[in-house]
Order: structure tokens, then C-alpha cells, then sequence
């Protein structure tokens, strides 16, 4: 039988273990009696920012196409579809056909006219009602939303042709030079139906395109939009601050 003295002796604390040769691992450190250890949290990782944006850095593509954002990224395919079959039907009419839109017009109302009228006709020889035609009434808001939103974009249109004359921003006066030439040159080789009917093809297809290759269109426009800068300093440096710059406008103090 074992003797309890021998079993009440504490038995030597143990040595913690070397670490390996070659480790970098640091010796584990035992805690202390009754402290609380604090972790210690890594830092944080750095957030990188994504470069150059066409669209802004936090502006995503449904966002900046507000409330048409459903149709032109196809999420409502219906009417994508629709707006799209409708446009060409227009186009190849005015286009292809060689339709006047007087004459499409007029042929439309007389086609709807015959059929509403002898439907209406019928309806007495079968014994059954007659067609229920709607009031259709155009809403007052509309009309002056819509008229509102065309005068501030004719205000603002016309304001930027004064400030571009009046010289006090030639960086505007480039663009807009370059956009009306591009214009000219696409005016000169269709007409505006054409234009119009390229536009919602357009309008249709690079919004969507551009949210599924968004990446790979902002990392060559980052590029396109640094060259565009130094070519500009150099094209100011040589020629713009040569030109004199029209009269400062004064702030109001208030």
C-alpha cells in the first residue's frame, strides 16, 4: 500500500518545450495568475481603391440609368423586347418601306376606325353588347412634368452656349466642338430616324454590356482618360494659355 505522504507531494512544474531549430515560432509565454490577456487585433486591412470609374466610384449602372435601369439591362424582358421590336418596325416602315408618317398615320386610324365600327354594328345582329371603348385622357401632371424637365434641360443647354462664348472654359469648348463634329459626320451619312433607331439599339446593348465587362471597360478608359489629360496639358501649355480668356465673373458677396 502506497504511503499518502508520498501522494500529497506536488509533482515539479513542467519546462515548456524548445522550439525546433529553424522555427520562427515564438516560445508560447504562460498567462498569469489572474490577469486577463488583451488581445491584440491585427491591423486592419488597407482599402484599396478600384481606379478610374466612368460611372463614379460608388454609382453602379442600375442607379445611374435611374428609373429606366429595368429595360435597358433587360430585367424586364417584356418590355425591352417590346420597345426594341417596336423600333425596328418603325425604322424598316420609314426606312426600308419608304412610309411617310402622315400616310401611316392616317392608314392606321382608318383601319382602327373600320374595325371598332363594324364591330360595333355586329354586336346588334348577334344580340350582344357593344364594345367597351375607353376615355382616354391625357393627365395634366404629365404634360407639365414633362414640359418642366424639356425647359430645364433647354435652360441649362443654353446656358453652357453662353459660358462656352463668353471663353471662360475651352476645356468645354473642345468637347463640344468634338461633339458637334462627330454629329455633322453621322448626320452627313443618315438620317435622324436612322439616328434615333442606332441610339436605342445603343441604349439596349452597351449598358449591358458595360455592367458585365465593367472592370475591364474602366481599367482601358483609365488609360484613354490619362492619355486625353496629358494630351490636353501639352495642347494647353503649347497654344490654350496663349489665347486670352474672357472676363472673369465676380461672385456675388452675400
Amino acid at each position: 500500500m502506497a504511503d499518502p505522504a508520498e501522494e500529497n507531494v506536488a509533482s515539479p512544474p513542467t519546462t515548456p518545450a524548445a522550439p525546433a531549430e529553424g522555427s520562427s515560432d515564438p516560445p508560447l509565454q504562460p498567462a498569469g495568475d489572474g490577469a486577463s490577456t488583451e488581445m491584440v487585433s491585427a491591423p486592419a486591412p488597407e482599402v484599396r481603391s478600384r481606379g478610374f470609374r466612368l460611372l463614379g466610384e460608388d454609382t453602379s449602372v442600375h442607379k445611374a440609368l435611374g428609373g429606366a435601369a429595368d429595360v435597358l439591362l433587360w430585367k424586364d424582358k417584356k418590355t425591352s423586347a417590346v420597345v426594341i421590336g417596336g423600333a425596328t418596325v418603325i425604322w424598316v416602315l420609314f426606312e426600308v418601306l419608304d412610309y411617310h408618317l402622315l400616310t401611316l398615320i392616317s392608314h392606321v386610324l382608318i383601319g382602327v376606325l373600320a374595325i371598332l365600327f363594324l364591330w360595333s354594328k355586329a354586336t346588334t345582329f348577334i344580340k350582344k353588347s357593344p364594345p367597351d371603348i375607353p376615355v382616354v385622357q391625357i393627365p395634366e401632371d404629365l404634360v407639365v412634368n414633362v414640359s418642366r424637365a424639356l425647359c430645364n434641360d433647354i435652360n441649362r443647354a443654353v446656358h453652357l452656349f453662353r459660358e462656352i462664348a463668353m471663353g471662360h472654359d475651352l476645356k468645354k469648348l473642345l468637347f463640344v466642338i468634338v461633339g458637334l463634329w462627330v454629329n455633322s459626320v453621322f448626320g452627313s451619312s443618315c438620317d435622324l430616324l436612322t439616328l434615333i433607331y442606332i441610339a436605342v439599339l445603343l441604349l439596349h446593348t452597351v449598358p449591358i454590356l458595360y455592367d458585365k465587362y465593367q472592370d475591364k471597360v474602366d481599367h482601358f478608359a483609365g488609360r484613354a482618360h490619362t492619355e486625353a489629360l496629358k494630351q490636353y496639358e501639352v495642347l494647353d501649355a503649347k497654344v490654350l494659355s496663349k489665347i486670352p480668356r474672357g472676363p472673369v465673373k465676380s461672385k456675388k458677396q452675400n
